[in-house]
């Protein structure tokens, strides 16, 4: 197509150039025998010879001398009457001029195309006058067909160059178009336009976050669940990404060189799960972004592994249980059976008072299965578990048993670890607190282990932090941290025998009533 339309451009030029070739000869053809005829009229041998006996004697020969010397056709030498004194053909000498002279008798020069004794010609008639009459009649032409061949001639020229450009062109367009197959995996127009229909449907059906960054780790693409999951909106495109106000460890996956593999990361609100990987043909082109939501997942883990610990706990107890159980059968057979007594309902009493202490005081039935469940972990793992004395919460809570399992299962879990780790040096143990203080639900979790680091509070809550040896694994502080925000309150760490994690969430009037 591109090949066609060069091609029409080509020929409706070369129309217009031998048109305007033509016009052009004609009006050169005119003003070349204007010329010619005003000076063979200007002439003093012509006004002395039209005075002589035999005019054509000296006229003839100077005209053909000057026809020659012009390349006119024709110059044509006349009486007023229109009998000529001088012609190309001698045979013609003493005829009648064939054409209009009337306006050349009044004294004016004119040009006209008439068929003449030579053919059809553009030619000229001027006066030659002496003392204010006319006394001869000067005519110069030159005929159409010689007007057409120098036309000719040129328009060989022309084709020449239409027809190079028209190589030029060509070969123009078949190296832009396989530049451009090339660039396009041999893709054309359609195949390009199904394409892009393709992949505006895809972007936007995925569930999953897509991302994609240029070499200059700007946002090239983003579909709607990449905003949601990053909470960005529709002017992020073409942004930098250390531009857009994400944390730390997300930004530095998103800019980092090398692929990124199910990393976690925490927004404000969310855990994802980032993949990256780079686009490289011979030099770096940008990054490919995959975003999955993690945070229902982990939320869920989290509850999972609370309960799978209940369950441990659970049958641990059935163990000893069923140890107590053998002794006191083996003591009422041995006919000590006030032993038997003191010893089966020592342990139960202060079971059974944990039990007691937690329902009377939590009445949030998610909150206090899990101070229970925590509490049987903690006995299977020989750490004292303890519910202030100040501990009181209704049932009237409005935060999501999500979340404070969360927040709460967390700091637990953490607690009963650093208290097992100091357990060399003191009795361990983990004291928890809950109760509504001010307009807000207070949540304190102490233990005795060997606190945090002074130096490292700054970054206790960021993904990764971690004290037991893993590090860039730590995410159950930061879980906390993220959940206590998204309910509006706030989390700190301070040292008391080992650390104290103290969480305050804001609730409505109704839960302190």
């Amino acid at each position: 197509m591109q090949v066609v339309v060069v091609a029409v451009v080509l020929v409706c030029c070369a129309a217009l150039a031998y048109t305007y070739a033509q016009r052009q000869a004609e009006d050169d053809a005119r003003d070349k025998v204007t010329a010619t005829a005003r000076a063979i009229a200007d002439s003093p041998l012509l006004r002395t010879a039209v005075h002589t006996a035999n005019p054509t004697a000296v006229l003839q020969p100077y005209a053909e001398r000057v026809r020659e010397d012009t390349g006119v056709t024709f110059i044509t030498i006349m009486n007023p009457a229109g009998v000529r004194w001088t012609h190309p053909d001698p045979r013609r000498i003493g005829g009648h001029f064939l054409g209009d002279t009337a306006p050349a008798l009044r004294g004016h020069t004119f040009t006209e195309t008439h068929t003449g004794t030579l053919g059809r010609s553009v030619r000229v008639v001027t006066p030659v006058e002496d003392g204010g009459r006319v006394t001869a009649l000067v005519s110069v032409g030159i005929t159409v067909s010689t007007i057409s061949s120098e036309v000719r001639g040129h328009l060989a020229a022309l084709i020449g160059v239409a027809l190079a450009a028209l190589a030029v062109g060509g070969a123009g367009t078949y190296v832009v178009n396989r530049r451009l197959r090339r660039h396009t995996h041999g893709l054309g127009a359609e195949g390009l336009s199904r394409m892009y229909d393709y992949h505006q449907a895809t972007l936007h059906a995925v569930r999953e976050g897509l991302v994609l960054l240029d070499a200059e780790r700007r946002i090239a693409l983003c579909n709607d669940a990449a905003r949601e999951l990053l909470g960005l909106s529709h002017e992020a495109v073409g942004r930098y990404v250390s531009e857009l106000g994400l944390p730390p460890s997300l930004t530095g996956a998103l800019l980092a060189a090398e692929p990124r593999v199910d990393e976690l990361h925490l927004t404000a609100d969310r855990v994802v799960v980032v993949n990256t990987q780079p686009v490289s043909g011979g030099e770096q082109r940008g990054t490919v972004v995959t975003l999955r939501d993690h945070t229902d997942l982990q939320a869920l883990a989290g509850e999972l592994d609370n309960q799978r610990g209940f369950t441990e706990a659970l049958r641990s107890q059935a163990h000893e249980a069923a140890n107590r159980l053998h002794t006191v059968v083996s003591l009422i057979e041995l006919g000590r059976v006030d032993e038997a007594v003191e010893f089966a309902t020592a342990e139960l009493e202060l079971a059974q008072a944990l039990t007691d202490r937690v329902v009377a005081a939590v009445a949030e039935p998610v909150l206090a299965a899990l101070l229970l469940g925590k509490a049987a972990e903690a006995s299977e793992r020989g750490v004292e578990f303890r519910v202030s004395d100040d501990t009181h919460i209704t049932e009237d809570l409005p935060l999501s048993p999500r979340d404070l399992v969360t927040i709460l299962g967390n700091l637990i879990d953490n607690a009963l670890d650093a208290a097992v780790d100091g357990a060399a040096a003191r009795r361990p143990y983990v004291e928890v607190a809950a109760r509504l203080d001010g307009g807000e639900l207070l949540l304190r979790v102490a233990d005795s282990g060997s606190g945090v680091d002074p130096g490292a509070l700054p970054a206790v809550f960021r993904r990764g932090w971690s004290t037991k040896g893993e590090p860039g694994h730590g995410i159950g502080l930061a879980l906390v941290e993220q959940a206590a925000r998204r309910c509006g309150g706030t989390v700190r760490v301070d040292r008391g025998v080992g650390a104290v994690f103290t969480v305050r969430l804001p609730v409505r009037e109704a839960a302190r009533s």
